[in-house]
């Protein structure tokens, strides 16, 4: 029978629970026991003490700094009673007690005052802060060590291993990121004939397209270690933690060399230092230090023979500081944009790898129904379809599953529970075959699929679905009008049936307008201003949210001229929406029912009713 030993702790783990220990007995004896230990002693005011002295009452008085105790003169057998008080500020006290014939002193002084002192004062705050030391030793990587780095580290064999296999949609960016797996694995190659690789990779991306699975797919590529970590991990509240967490980390990179380190959200320390875009006033300090540690690192690691790779992810490259972005440092950007048709199918191939699919399912269909989908959009896609088919109790994912779960993602849930009156259910039925009437006509903005009045997320009552034909990256000025058109045919349609309009066409009209100031400002699609851009310079909009003035400034004649031809724009198409439905009168009447009664149309059906819009004459 073997007997299990009990395992040894560390050496400094055992010297730092002595030290606790003793500091907590010290403690305990001086503080704690006394306290529980002396006797109780009333208390009474000091108007009382006075009045009792003024009586003759009192025989001795102790008067200390913060307490006075007192005795009271005997009575009969009666052992004498001891008081206390707390004194005030009382210079005719002694000559109160003189009078009274009391005899009154300072308490003595304690024993061993001195020793006293040393054990309440001094030995307990030097035992904390050696066990504090022994502590920060024992745990260089817990929460008490504010200057260590917080990256968790990737090792091959640890961690599931990702590699280029897992990545779809960004060919380009993976035949870029390939020539850093080759040095990784073959430096030599390089070395030899003096080429010098990167050391600092930038990608640059909208949210969700891949950027961190891209890097870790490179260090699966090349086998090494795999550092990642947060740019707001590095700041704290302390001045000078972010530099200190930055010198460690690539510390604790040279060591494991080659390796990769990926800075997510980069632009969290890395903002422009000039300007109104730097650094804000409270954070300035630690920010910029960070900053300038980390350009630091950039420019020294690469002295010796360590390999350390710096990835870097960001979705606002134009906020960065220049000095990142000069040679030596992030001197290469990869971009990892949306993915086109391919790259959507390739990815759903992915993804869809981890659900049953149903045999009526089919990949380019889904792909085709969501452009502008990024990498995690799709894989929420594929996820949402599977929820839906374990809903409804279904062994397998069908296409439905996934065209119920692009809606849910595009629109928002259905809101069955909202109840709309008979009136307001014939205005939104009007309002959305508007919307698909138009567009029938209108082939630049896409195919209409459904219209529903099942009303969806925040605030929509009805919805009308366009399913683009492929994927488009110019458009021309008689495209934009007919998308103006579209939106306005909903409108539209109110004027025409009911004689008045609602709110509901407020989203509509906002896109309409947003969309025809671009058209003049930016794209110069103007015949009155010419082909000159009127929007804000000098600030990019790379994720296409852009500032809320997008002019820059100008005269009073020109913004009257922008304006006029704005409205040009929308009445235009506004008038052309009007002329379709008023062509085409009966047929809105005879879908806008359809709809009443079954709340949805799509597919064929629809389709068949559409394709009898007549043009107006």
């Amino acid at each position: 029978m073997s007997i299990k030993k009990k395992p040894k702790f560390p050496k400094s783990n055992q010297i730092g629970n002595i030290l606790l220990a003793i500091a907590g007995a010290i403690l305990i004896g001086n503080w704690v026991i006394p306290e529980l230990t002396k006797p109780k002693i009333p208390r009474v005011p000091y108007s009382f003490f006075i009045k009792q002295v003024e009586d003759g009452q009192v025989q001795a008085v102790l008067v200390g700094d913060n307490e006075i105790r007192y005795q009271l003169k005997p009575q009969g057998d009666n052992p004498p009673q001891v008081f206390a008080t707390t004194p005030v500020f009382d210079l005719e006290l002694p000559k109160r007690l003189e009078d009274k014939g009391v005899d009154f002193a300072a308490p003595p002084p304690p024993k061993n005052a001195w020793f006293r002192t040393l054990l309440n004062w001094v030995i307990p705050p030097l035992i904390l802060v050696a066990a504090f030391q022994f502590f920060m030793k024992r745990d260089p990587q817990g929460s008490i060590s504010l200057n260590k780095s917080k990256a968790k580290v990737y090792v091959e064999g640890e961690s599931e291993k990702i590699t280029f296999e897992d990545v779809a949609g960004v060919e380009e960016a993976k035949a870029e990121l390939a020539e850093v797996v080759d040095f990784l694995k073959n430096p030599q190659r390089f070395t030899e004939i003096g080429a010098r690789i990167p050391k600092g990779l930038l990608l640059v991306g909208p949210p969700g397209t891949g950027k961190t699975l891209m890097a870790k797919a490179v260090a699966g590529e090349a086998g090494v270690p795999f550092f990642s970590i947060s740019a707001s991990e590095f700041v704290e509240l302390f001045v000078g933690t972010g530099a200190a967490r930055v010198r460690d980390l690539f510390e604790q990179a040279k060591k494991k060399a080659p390796c990769i380190i990926f800075i997510d959200e980069l632009d969290a320390i890395g903002k422009s230092r000039s300007g109104g875009g730097g650094f804000q006033s409270g954070s300035s300090d630690e920010r910029e230090q960070t900053l300038n540690q980390l350009l630091t690192e950039m420019d020294g690691f690469g002295v010796g023979d360590e390999t350390v790779i710096v990835l870097a992810a960001t979705n606002r490259p134009e906020a960065l500081d220049a000095a990142l972005l000069r040679p030596g440092r992030f001197d290469r950007q990869v971009l990892v944009d949306r993915p086109d048709l391919a790259g959507r199918r390739a990815i759903l191939g992915i993804y869809a790898k981890r659900v049953k699919l149903g045999e009526d399912v089919d990949l380019e269909a889904i792909a085709t129904r969501t452009p502008g989908f990024g990498g995690a959009d799709l894989a929420n896609l594929v996820n949402e379809a599977a929820l839906l088919a374990a809903r409804n109790h279904r062994k397998t994912v069908a296409q439905q599953d996934f065209y119920e779960a692009i809606e849910r993602v595009v629109a928002g849930l259905e809101k069955r529970s909202r109840v709309l009156s008979d009136k307001e259910k014939k205005i939104v039925a009007y309002h959305e075959v508007g919307h698909a009437m138009v567009g029938a006509l209108m082939p630049g903005g896409g195919k209409v699929a459904k219209i529903s009045i099942v009303p969806r997320g925040v605030g929509a009552l009805g919805y009308t679905l366009r399913m683009p034909t492929e994927d488009r990256f110019l458009m021309d000025e008689g495209e934009f009008r007919e998308q103006i058109a579209t939106l306005l045919g909903g409108r539209a349609a109110e004027e025409i049936v009911f004689d008045r309009v609602t709110n509901g066409a407020s989203d509509d009209l906002r896109r309409a307008t947003n969309l025809a100031e671009r058209m003049v400002i930016t794209y110069g699609m103007s015949q009155v201003l010419g082909p000159l851009a009127y929007e804000q310079g000098g600030k990019p909009n790379f994720l296409g949210t852009g500032d809320g003035n997008l002019r820059r400034p100008m005269s009073e004649k020109t913004a009257e001229a922008i304006d006029s031809e704005v409205k040009e724009i929308v009445e235009t198409a506004h008038r052309q929406a009007i002329d379709i439905l008023k062509t085409n009168r009966e047929l809105l009447d005879e879908i806008a029912l359809k709809v009443l009664a079954t709340e949805v149309i799509e597919g064929e059906e629809l389709q068949q009713l559409l394709d009898r819009v007549q043009k107006p004459a």
